[in-house]
């Protein structure tokens, strides 16, 4: 695989704290790498730093084998940068959108025009080329800012938190879009709230926490340890005794982790073993009521709590 992004001991601080504290990661040519941490861990920072809005400290970064300090010039326009809050005007066309920032990177003429219209199509807005923003939804808005991104053909594209507070449908154009965009030959850095995002169009994730790297690879590697593992995720409507305790549960075979919050148990169990109708009967001979039942294989959501201690939206 080609490496089109090497960043290496990364530091950025902010007065005494550091924001980045030393993260190390390739990009490679063709991936969508997936970028996870909660709020604080020092995501968007790096993405500002890779986007150069920003400045780092200390570290090194190599774009396409150049330093960023020496090519800042031309690695941006390498990149398509898509940030949390909207880059757009309300009060001129979508086409004219598009045309205004993709002409910054020197197009004119019959090539401004094919790009235009390209990034509308990619981004299913072609039929509204004519219409204001101030007029589109929330989703239809997301979608703008990443044609105005796409247009130029970046070799690299950085989406920071592309899909909050939008639709469900705007949401699987714009996750389409991206692996489209991936299988045309471009590049993506996705950073996202949502897990089952990067779960759907993520090659490899890097987790962030504190400013540091605390994991990369695919989704399988980081599965790794959880293939085995089911959750048992058991609502309940009444427990008589309040403080009852529930080392009962740890004597059925295959149960490892057991927690109560909010009226609901979730229970971490070896898959292979069968032992639902065990947990079920202990809970209510000791008079628990069950309203509810689900349960879940081994998942990334996992991962990233067992790594971070809390969940990715904490």
């Amino acid at each position: 695989m080609e490496t089109i992004l090497e960043v290496k001991n990364l530091i950025k601080y902010y007065k005494e704290n550091k924001a980045v504290n030393g993260l190390e990661f390739n990009l490679f040519k063709g991936e969508i790498l997936g970028f996870l941490g909660p709020n604080g861990a020092g995501k968007s920072t790096t993405i500002n730093i890779l986007s150069t809005i920003l400045k780092h400290d200390d570290g090194e970064i190599k774009f396409f084998g150049s330093d960023i300090k020496d090519n800042k010039r031309w690695i941006k326009a390498q990149l398509g940068i898509v940030p949390q809050e909207l880059a757009i005007f309300e009060e001129i066309s979508a086409y004219k959108n598009i045309e205004f920032f993709t002409s910054l990177y020197g197009l004119r003429g019959k090539e401004l025009k094919d790009a235009v219209l390209e990034a509308l199509r990619m981004v299913g807005l072609e039929d509204k080329k004519n219409s204001k923003p101030i007029t589109f939804s929330g989703g239809m808005k997301r979608r703008l800012n990443i044609a105005c991104a796409i247009a130029h053909k970046p070799k690299i594209l950085i989406l920071d938190e592309p899909t909050v507070g939008i639709d469900p449908q705007s949401r699987n154009h714009i996750l389409e879009s991206i692996k489209k965009l991936r299988d045309t030959g471009t590049t993506i850095i996705y950073t996202t709230h949502y897990m089952e995002e990067v779960e759907e169009i993520a090659d490899r994730v890097v987790i962030m926490d504190k400013g540091k790297k605390i994991a990369e690879g695919t989704i399988p590697e980081l599965m790794e340890s959880y293939r085995n593992t089911r959750v048992y995720k058991i609502s309940i409507s009444s427990m008589k005794n309040d403080n009852m305790k529930f080392d009962f549960l740890y004597e059925i075979e295959g149960i490892q982790k057991v927690e109560l919050t909010e009226n609901c148990f979730s229970i971490t169990t070896i898959k292979e073993i069968e032992n639902l109708d065990k947990i079920i009967l202990g809970l209510i001979e000791r008079n628990i009521k069950i309203s509810h039942i689900t349960s879940e294989e081994g998942n990334l959501e996992m991962v990233f709590l067992k790594l971070t201690g809390r969940n990715l939206r904490d």
